[in-house]
Formats: C-alpha cells, sequence, structure tokens
C-alpha cells in the first residue's frame, strides 16, 4: 500500500526532480515508511511507501527489474504472487525480495503488460519501459486502487490523489460543470471524471498506453463483471459449500503480511465472518468498532450504534477489542479532513470512516474489511425489487433511473444550480451516463425478473461499490492504513456470479408469483415498494455453522452516523453556519436560496434531506480548500 505519482513530457523536455518530489509529497501521508523517485529523460516516477510486505529496503520502489528493462511504482497487495513467482523462477528468473512488486516486475520483463491480467488483487501500477519509452497504467478488475491522470499539449500527470497534481506547476483547478450536475444527482460520479476540470480516472480492468506520441487516452478494457451467465443446473447446497470453501480461501490469502493485520467488526454478517475466520488464523487478533452516541436520537436512526453485537462477536471470536465513539460534535472536527483527503467527492456520509480507520492504524497497518458482500450476494433487495417487475429495458430504466437519483431530480436543477452553471450544463446528461453503464455490455437482457435482478447487481457493483473502495482508500491511507477486501477474491467473485439469484433472494420465487397473479393483457402490477430483507441468503447459510443466528438473522444495516437527527439536534447550527453563511464559496456554484429551503424544511418540518445536507457541505469544504486554498490542519 502506498502512493504514487508521475509525470511525462510529451515535448520532451527532461523531467525535473523538483517536481516529481513535490508530488510524491503531497501524498505522503499514503506511505511514511519510504520515498524513492526515478528519472528516464523526459520521464519521471515517484514513489511513497507503506512497507507491508518484506519491510525491509528490498522492497523500495521504484524497481528494476533485473534485466532492467522494465521499472515500476507500485500501490496494493497482490495475492496469488508465490503462485505466480514459483512460475516466474521456473522460466529462470531471479529473485531477492519477498515482495509481490518483484513479482509484477519480473513477470512485466517475462509477459509484458498482459500480465496485470493474471493478478488476483488490488493494485494501481505504473510501469515504464526503456525500450519502447511507453509508460503503462494500469488498475485492478475491481477498481479498489485509485489512480487519476491529467494532461494537455506539453505534460501528462498522474498519481494516486489529485493534490498531487496541484504541485505541478501546470496544472490549474477548476470546477468541472458537468460533473457537478452528475454529483448532485447520483451523490456520485457514474463516469470517470472528477469534479476537477480535466481530470480523470482510469477504469477498473483497464490498462493505458502512453508516449511522446500520445494524443488521447485510449482505454483497454480487459475483464467486466458477467451476472447473465448464471448456472441454473447448481444446487442450493453446492452454492452454499462452495460459497464457503472460496470466502474461507480468500480471507486466507489476504492474511499475508509482514505488519500486524486487525478487522473491522461492525456487527454484521460480513465482517463478522470475516473476523471469525482471520481470528482463527490469528491468535487475539485486533478488532475495531465505530458507535455513536445515542442519547439524542430517535426514530430509526435510534438503531444505528453496532457496538453490542460487535461486542458479542468480539468476545466469541476471543479477539482483542477496540472501540471508537462518535458524538455530534466530531463532525464539525472531522469535516475539512474529510473533504481534503477525498477531494473526489463519492457516495455518503463518510466521517466515521475516518475516525475508525484512525483508531486501528493505532495498532495495525492492514485491517480486513466486509465491502463486496452485499453487491455480490444480493443485499440490498428493496433495491432490486423495485426494478424486477419491469416488462422491457425502457421500463426498467426509467424505474431504476428515477431510484438512483439521490440527491436533486433532473427537474429540480434549475432551483438548485444558478444561472451561469444551468447555462453550461446538459440537465439530461446524468440520464445518458446511467445508460451508459449498461450499455456499455452488450450481453444484458431486460425480459425476466432474474435477468433484472442480475442487470440491478451488475450496476451497483460497476458504479457504487468503486465509490465505497474509493472512500475506504482514501480515508484508510489518511491514517496510513491498508484495508482489504476479502470478498473482492477473483475466485469467489467469478463464482458469486454464477449463482442464481433465487438462491441470493430467499423471497424472490413469491414476489415473482405476486406479478403473475396480476398479470393480463401483458400489464404487469407495480409492487408496493416495502421493505425486504431477504438477501444474501445462500451466503447466510454458508456462514451458519460459525456465525451467531442473532448476526446472521439481523436486518441489513448500513455504516452510518445518526445524522438525520444530528442535524436537527446538536449539528444544527453547524449546518446553518456553514451553509447559509454569505461568504460561502460554493455559492458561486449553488443557488443560496435553494440552499436555505433545504436546510429548514430538514430542520423545522422534518422532511429528511440528510443526503443533500452532506453532499452540500461537502462541496462548501471542497471549495474552500480547493478553489480558495483554505489550510486543513
Amino acid at each position: 500500500m502506498c502512493g504514487i505519482a508521475g509525470i511525462i513530457n510529451l515535448n520532451n523536455i527532461p523531467a525535473e526532480e523538483v517536481v516529481i518530489t513535490s508530488m510524491t509529497e503531497a501524498i505522503a501521508h499514503r506511505g511514511p515508511d519510504g520515498k524513492g523517485i526515478f528519472i528516464d529523460g523526459n520521464f519521471a516516477l515517484g514513489h511513497r511507501r507503506l512497507a507491508i510486505l518484506d519491510i525491509s529496503e528490498k522492497g523500495a520502489q521504484p524497481m528494476s527489474s533485473k534485466q532492467a528493462n522494465w521499472t515500476i511504482v507500485f500501490n496494493g497487495c497482490i495475492y496469488n504472487f508465490k503462485e505466480l513467482k514459483q512460475e516466474l523462477i521456473s522460466k529462470g528468473h531471479i529473485f531477492t525480495s519477498a515482495t509481490d512488486t518483484e513479482v509484477i516486475v519480473e513477470g512485466l520483463e517475462a509477459y509484458g503488460p498482459k500480465f496485470f491480467e493474471r493478478l488476483n488483487g488490488m493494485f494501481a501500477i505504473a510501469a515504464w519501459n526503456k525500450n519502447n519509452r511507453k509508460l503503462y497504467l494500469s488498475r485492478d478488475r475491481f477498481g479498489i486502487k485509485p489512480l487519476y491522470y491529467w494532461h494537455n499539449n506539453n505534460v501528462f500527470i498522474f498519481a494516486s490523489e489529485i493534490k498531487a497534481f496541484i504541485r505541478h506547476p501546470a496544472f490549474k483547478v477548476d470546477v468541472d460543470l458537468s460533473s457537478l450536475n452528475e454529483y448532485f444527482t447520483f451523490q456520485n460520479l457514474f463516469s470517470f471524471r472528477t469534479l476537477f476540470k480535466g481530470v480523470a480516472m482510469i477504469p477498473p480492468a483497464n490498462t493505458i498506453e502512453i508516449d511522446n506520441k500520445f494524443q488521447q487516452v485510449t482505454h483497454n478494457s480487459w475483464w467486466d463483471y458477467d451476472f447473465s451467465e448464471t448456472d441454473e443446473t447448481m444446487s442450493f447446497d453446492d452454492a452454499k459449500d462452495e460459497t464457503l470453501l472460496l470466502f474461507k480461501q480468500a480471507v486466507k490469502r489476504q492474511m499475508v503480511a509482514d505488519v500486524p493485520i486487525g478487522s473491522y467488526l461492525s456487527g454484521g454478517m460480513d465482517s463478522g465472518a470475516i473476523t471469525a475466520v482471520g481470528s482463527a488464523m490469528i491468535p487475539r487478533m485486533a478488532t475495531f468498532t465505530c458507535g455513536f452516541d445515542m442519547s439524542s436520537v430517535t426514530g430509526v436512526e435510534a438503531n444505528y450504534d453496532e457496538r453490542r453485537e460487535a461486542e458479542l462477536m468480539a468476545n466469541a471470536f476471543k479477539t482483542e477489542h477496540y472501540e471508537q465513539v462518535i458524538n455530534a460534535g466530531d463532525l464539525a472536527w472531522s469535516l475539512p479532513k474529510v473533504v481534503y483527503h477525498l477531494e473526489d467527492l463519492k457516495v455518503g456520509m463518510s466521517y466515521p470512516n475516518y475516525y475508525i480507520s484512525r483508531l486501528a492504524s493505532k495498532f495495525v497497518k492492514v485491517c480486513l474489511q466486509g465491502t463486496g458482500g452485499d453487491e455480490l450476494y444480493g443485499g440490498y433487495p428493496w433495491r432490486y425489487y423495485r426494478v424486477f417487475d419491469a416488462l422491457d429495458q425502457k421500463q426498467f430504466f426509467d424505474q431504476y433511473y428515477s431510484f438512483w437519483q439521490r440527491l436533486v431530480l433532473d427537474n429540480e436543477k434549475k432551483q438548485l444550480f444558478n444561472v451561469n452553471v444551468i447555462n453550461k450544463i446538459d440537465i439530461d446528461e446524468p440520464r445518458n451516463i446511467f445508460e451508459r453503464v449498461f450499455t456499455f455490455n452488450n450481453k444484458l437482457k431486460y425480459n425476466t425478473p432474474e435477468q433484472h435482478i442480475n442487470n440491478s447487481l451488475y450496476f451497483e457493483i460497476k458504479t457504487f461499490l468503486p465509490s465505497l473502495f474509493l472512500v475506504g482508500d482514501k480515508l484508510s491511507m489518511a491514517n496510513g492504513l491498508e484495508e482489504r477486501f476479502p470478498f473482492m477474491d477473483n475466485d469467489l467473485v467469478s463464482f458469486a456470479q454464477k449463482i442464481p439469484v433465487k438462491y441470493k433472494l430467499g423471497n424472490l420465487k413469491a414476489e415473482i408469483d405476486k406479478i403473475n397473479e396480476n398479470d393480463s393483457n401483458k400489464n404487469k402490477k407495480t409492487l408496493s415498494y416495502r421493505n425486504f430483507d431477504d438477501g444474501k441468503n445462500v451466503l447466510r447459510k454458508a456462514m451458519s455453522s460459525f456465525m451467531p443466528d442473532s448476526i446472521l438473522n439481523r436486518k441489513k444495516q448500513g455504516f452510518s452516523a445518526p445524522d438525520e437527527s444530528w442535524y436537527r439536534g446538536e449539528n444544527a447550527a453547524y449546518v446553518k453556519e456553514l451553509l447559509l453563511n454569505k461568504k460561502n464559496v460554493s455559492s458561486e456554484f449553488i443557488n443560496p436560496d435553494y440552499v436555505k429551503r433545504i436546510v429548514y424544511e430538514h430542520i423545522d418540518e422534518h422532511i429528511n434531506h440528510r443526503l443533500l445536507i452532506w453532499s452540500l457541505m461537502n462541496f462548501e469544504w471542497w471549495c474552500r480548500i480547493f478553489l480558495n486554498g483554505e489550510k486543513i490542519d
């Protein structure tokens, strides 16, 4: 786990050591254990190291192959590196370290850039070939590790975080208004743009190639999710047994490290299962839970604190357990830091992630967590049942797009944005971006409830999940901590995609029957959008041999602070001070009258705008930090 950066001067001017050093220093928090640079004429690489495997100097980066044809910087961890290493040894390659980095660079020497496709792990890699003087940038198939790029006619730069670009003299910060429109539609970006004008992210499972003849980025996509080829001959017991086998294998693979490893323990099934398997390998494994002060919390949020369930599991698995309790006042202190480290604003209330990773970093360098189980095994049934009764592709798109407009509906954009923004954006563009997620994959069909649900799984794992990874990466690395995701193992993911949806959703047949009973003249009755709790059925059964029933059967609970209550109570003054201040920087883009209405509707009329208020506060701080240059302690 590290931070990487690099430069190619397209005009052939020699790369300057002072510039690449400054870019690398901007992301020093990602790698407090070491640093290095490599310069070859007009090309430069920079690296900050968080030492996890072979923590000696033998693992230092940038690292070159023995034949010196390839030099790389690498952020991440490869879980099948030992198997690949044995294969390369059999081909005559010599190794002097116990790192996965050396396996990558020797694998490039043996197989070229196609070697990226064989890696089982999380990675962002920059590889320089001195013979053809080309740079290859590649990201892992799931999009766990970030890698951004920016260019003009004279220079191409890349880095793990955008703040490194600010150190380059050619880069100037400006707002991408189309991305702003997209963000305030989805609370996310489904395209690979960012709020920084001209800055984009390399898509997952992509390798791009850059040289002095570069004119534009061409994506080379070498893998994609595929839920369309389920194995309907598979029995439920086969699905359950193979899931358990592959899950245990994945946890074991991701326990590799030469530093202490711990696990988050939320009180739910996914993190609990990881802890159960991991604690059998590491006696008194450290576990970490984030709880909330519930003294002023009401309504559904009264159940958000999961400390009791986590404590029960910690006791059952005999872990060394630590807890962080967040109160309402912790928002104001952490929010500027969270925005500074996130840069690329994504999804919901993430400041608890910052606190829990800060706690874990005091005891371990690697922390396992359960992200990915929901997306693979159908953990959000109330989302899928919104669209599984669609008649065709158009109806599917209409229903699902309506749901994923998480913040502001398209017909309200003229109230949200100032006139100068409205005149420069296409209000309909987010709908087109949304549909392209699906149309990118020509295997998707829209004829049956099962196909609609698998399409929903595909969409969420392509859009929502990578944003969760980005939040996890940025906020854990802000504290010098590596997060790993056992559910995102190549073998486990491949198998999970083949499991019939009827095994993932326990009530699927009953819900389909309700449609069929009311099917007349091909006009299907619309389902009432009620709560469902039948997701991840086969995964629950797979974990039943070592997980308490009280945890397996718990209602799905996301990791979120009770901000709906806090925005009306203890944090109301902070929300007003931040968003209703006449000197707001974001008022250049966002209509202050609209913001005022949203704030008072939430506080006085009890209309729940917590997601939108969070995003408005995030964007205000984004403007202060990245447009106005406000310093963050």
